[in-house]
């Protein structure tokens, strides 16, 4: 499966599955109320989002589309887990 990026390259989807992990991983449920990682190792993960400055006057485009990608795949997660309810 692959997509194209703002950029019109395209990518494999498979390349995506460890931020999709992290963000499913890193987010909490309804249902335990609480993060994956928090209940199956017992502490939070830190994602290089946790990393960056609030104040950088300028962020680096890969960063910008990252996030676009992350803040995308947290939806999706979001979204499933409304729908299994």
């Amino acid at each position: 499966m692959e997509y194209k990026d703002h950029e019109g390259y395209t990518h494999d989807r498979l390349t995506l599955l460890p931020e999709v992990e992290l963000a499913y991983n890193t987010n909490q449920h309804s249902t335990t109320g609480k993060k994956p990682a928090l209940v199956g190792k017992g502490w939070n993960p830190i994602s290089p989002v946790d990393h960056l400055k609030k104040n950088l006057l300028t962020i680096h485009p890969t960063a910008k589309d990252f996030h676009k990608m992350w803040k995308k795949a947290c939806d999706t997660t979001a979204k499933c887990i409304a729908e299994e309810k």
